[in-house]
């Protein structure tokens, strides 16, 4: 039988003190792999250090920064593998990932994302002293956040179990060529309107309502830099804070469903009144959020009708993930549905 084709595609931007030990572990892997490199007009030494690796990687470079939605979608449409795994330039993998990845992707037809355990590692790749969970996917909280499972637990053999969960995060995510061309709409996988943060969650909930899955596989490892967490919003760049607002409005008007609002409105209220009073009284350079969510408006609402005239699961399924706790599902339950 043949071996499914891999593409990695990565999007750099300043990625100068990262990007070379991330490809060459890429490279490393022990399943064969093409790359697409797409760089979003970086200004440090990022395109010297993408040099050495022509002719063993495909490098596009962009004149101007596009975004990450929009520059991923670009590195995705250069390729035609079977699967794609998106990759950050602040990722190292293990030499098993991918084909630890595709281990498990077997069993069911419907998986269309993979992901691994991301495990945190220190600025310049330096190995923390003891080790942090990053990712072991996403999941949804009643209010309408998303977040990585296990972040910033100690890791002590938590989520050991191949399992299914509602989305991966795009920091290593490996999509099948087939949901991509299922759930995409007319500019691409990722939604270029939300240009950075939260375009693999919004992913994630619009491959659920079209009934794909995705997979949690602990045996594909890799080391990941977080440098945008939960906390303190001072800490975050104030353009990904801003991102951030309009984003989280964005992917609602598009993906939500009836019993997700019924049964969470309550939750979803609070947080949005704590959102714009903060951004009122606290955070005065996130409000173009909403003169921005305003203008992408109309162009959402036409996403979401197409949509959920091709929904293929039942609102009491999609809001049983819409939980208080990350909730995954074993795959002999899930295989027998």
């Amino acid at each position: 039988m043949t071996r499914p084709s891999v593409c990695v595609t990565l999007v750099t931007c300043n990625s100068q003190p990262y990007i070379r030990a991330c490809l060459d572990a890429v490279l490393r892997q022990d399943y064969p792999v093409d790359v697409v490199v797409v760089d979003n007009a970086s200004l440090d030494g990022t395109r010297m250090e993408l040099a050495p690796f022509r002719g063993r990687v495909r490098v596009l470079l962009n004149d101007r920064n596009t975004g990450f939605a929009a520059a991923q979608n670009q590195a995705i449409s250069a390729c035609r593998s079977d699967w794609v795994l998106t990759l950050n330039p602040d990722v190292l993998l293990h030499p098993g990932f991918v084909a630890g990845l595709l281990d498990s992707s077997q069993h069911d037809a419907r998986v269309g994302t993979l992901c691994g355990k991301l495990l945190r590692i220190g600025k310049g790749f330096v190995h923390l002293g003891t080790p942090v969970i990053d990712s072991t996917g996403i999941y949804f909280t009643p209010n309408l956040r998303h977040f990585d499972r296990g972040s910033g637990d100690i890791d002590e053999g938590q989520y050991p179990d191949t399992e299914y969960v509602f989305g991966a995060s795009a920091a290593a995510a490996m999509y099948r060529r087939d949901m991509i061309e299922d759930v995409s709409g007319s500019d691409g996988f990722f939604d270029p309107d939300f240009f950075a943060y939260r375009e693999d969650a919004d992913v994630a909930w619009r491959a659920q309502l079209l009934g794909w899955r995705c997979l949690y596989v602990p045996a594909a490892v890799g080391h990941h830099v977080r440098r945008v967490r939960p906390g303190p919003r001072g800490n975050v760049p104030a353009v990904l804070n801003m991102h951030s607002v309009k984003n989280r409005f964005l992917m609602r008007v598009k993906n939500t469903t009836g019993a997700v609002l019924s049964d969470h409105w309550g939750p979803i209220l609070t947080r949005d009144i704590l959102i714009a009073g903060g951004c009122l009284f606290y955070e005065p350079s996130s409000l173009p959020a909403f003169w921005r969510f305003a203008k992408a408006l109309p162009g959402a609402l036409r996403k979401r009708k197409e949509i959920m005239a091709r929904r293929r699961v039942s609102d009491q399924y999609l809001a049983q993930w819409f939980a208080e706790e990350p909730r995954a599902v074993p795959l002999p339950e899930y295989a027998l549905r």
